[in-house]
């Protein structure tokens, strides 16, 4: 009888023992992370870079209106990007530039298309295109050669829209 009630006097150590070492390995939580992705604006397991921007539009520099992928440029969601980096066809977050100010009026969403190069894209850097003309850049100006947010947020196929 003693042996049992030692027993069980043991058995709340043992689980508590069981409980700690289950959580120090505890797989990850899909739907915990899938939740905490939307609620911070990432994608669980996406990388984030703090990246250098610089704005661009077409006409300066002999910009044109296609980007790498031969796709047309599109105002406030077209990103030139180190390929070595981020690959082309990658959809990217960049939070700074929620509740941006569109082209049409509507506001920015923070989802950008990496479907561009440049020459001068080395590293952490991105260039944003801002649309047709340096008034184009207005609402970005607060951005430029400033430190963003970027977070790979998926893939995208054809051209951007």
């Amino acid at each position: 009888m003693r042996r049992r009630l030692a027993a069980l006097a043991a058995l709340p150590l043992l689980l508590i023992a069981s409980a700690a070492n289950a959580a120090d390995s505890a797989p990850s939580d899909p739907i915990g992370d899938l939740i905490m992705g939307v609620v911070t604006g990432t994608l669980p397991g996406s990388a984030d870079f703090k990246m250098k921007a610089s704005l661009y539009h077409a006409g300066a520099r002999g910009v044109g209106v296609f980007d790498s992928l031969g796709c047309r440029v599109v105002a406030m969601r077209t990103a030139a990007v180190d390929v070595a980096l981020i690959p082309k066809r990658t959809l990217l977050f960049i939070k700074e530039t929620v509740g941006l100010q569109m082209p049409d009026g509507s506001v920015h969403d923070g989802y950008w298309y990496a479907s561009d190069t440049g020459g001068a894209i080395k590293g952490p850097r991105i260039d944003l295109f801002t649309g047709k003309g340096a008034r184009t850049m207005g609402a970005m100006k607060p951005l430029n050669l400033s430190q963003l947010t970027v977070v790979k947020a998926g893939e995208f196929k054809g051209c951007p829209q």
